[in-house]
């Protein structure tokens, strides 16, 4: 689907977003990240948490680009899906990386144990801390109103 169907079908709406918010929101990422490398979490809750960044990251995205999703169920699946809508098709890879990581969040949180290996939270962790990087960017870029100082 493109940004007119989500649009139409009342699943993605505009709404403009204010600096604040944006670094709310790029704070809560920074801070998921540490925890996500934090000693003492399953292995599946530091999986979790780093897919909790990059949802949070991606959220920036959509808000600075004026939407948001309804709330809803589906709305991570949303958030990921109109990546490339505002990132370009350079970031489909990505989007498609974190909804296979939304499906094992989901079953890592709510159906069984052991999902995650330690091996895709230091992929994910990787992966995350470079997409903060390119949000970054990409804010400085694209919405210099709404980029975080520091």
């Amino acid at each position: 689907m493109k940004l007119s169907d989500w649009l139409s079908s009342g699943d993605l709406l505009r709404q403009p977003t204010r600096p604040e918010e944006i670094a709310r929101l790029v704070e809560v990422a920074r801070r998921d990240l540490a925890d996500a490398a934090a000693s003492g979490l399953s292995v599946d809750r530091q999986f979790s948490t780093a897919y909790e960044a990059a949802f949070t990251l991606s959220t920036v995205v959509l808000r600075a680009a004026g939407y948001r999703t309804r709330s809803s169920a589906g709305h991570h699946f949303l958030t990921f899906a109109v990546l490339p809508e505002f990132l370009g098709e350079a970031a489909a890879p990505r989007a498609r990386y974190y909804q296979s990581c939304r499906r094992k969040r989901h079953q890592a949180t709510y159906e069984q144990t052991g999902v995650a290996t330690e091996a895709e939270v230091k992929e994910l962790v990787a992966d995350v801390e470079a997409f903060r990087q390119e949000v970054l960017e990409w804010l400085r870029e694209h919405h210099p109103e709404l980029t975080p100082s520091g």
